[in-house]
């Protein structure tokens, strides 16, 4: 297959022809290295990370839409007190993306699938929720 780069993950999905099988999900700062496991690398912030070139992030799509409402993302500011919170009102969110979730859900059954994200918190940041999403079905 040739390598090219997608605007959402729904439109490879199409393309892949291998069987089913686990889903495998990382999540990684984008800040991070590339690694060769990455697979298929997804970034999932709403806005381009700063001081990241787009040439060099080495993305496969920007899932622009999966990520938590401007709205929520103020208002949860990385709060750890507001993390249980931030994940159920985020889920409500992620409730009308059905269909870019299955794509990344279908991806990850087929190669590797790292979501990309640029909080400083490794634990407490919205891949994090998608990362269970994506693997709970």
């Amino acid at each position: 297959m040739k390598s090219r780069k997608y605007s959402s993950p729904a439109c490879l999905a199409h393309e892949l022809t291998t069987p089913q099988a686990a889903c495998v999900v990382r999540t990684k700062r984008i800040y991070d290295p590339r690694e060769r496991g990455d697979g298929f690398r997804v970034l999932v912030d709403r806005l381009w990370p700063r001081g990241v070139e787009k040439k060099t992030a080495h993305l496969k799509a920007w899932a622009k839409d999966l990520a938590p409402s401007s709205e929520l993302r103020q208002w949860f500011s990385h709060d750890p007190s507001r993390w249980a919170r931030f994940r159920l009102r985020y889920r409500r969110e992620l409730a009308e993306h059905v269909a870019e979730l299955e794509g990344l859900r279908v991806l990850a059954r087929r190669r590797a699938l790292t979501l990309l994200y640029a909080a400083k918190d490794r634990e407490h940041n919205h891949a994090v929720v998608l990362k269970e999403i994506i693997e709970a079905q």
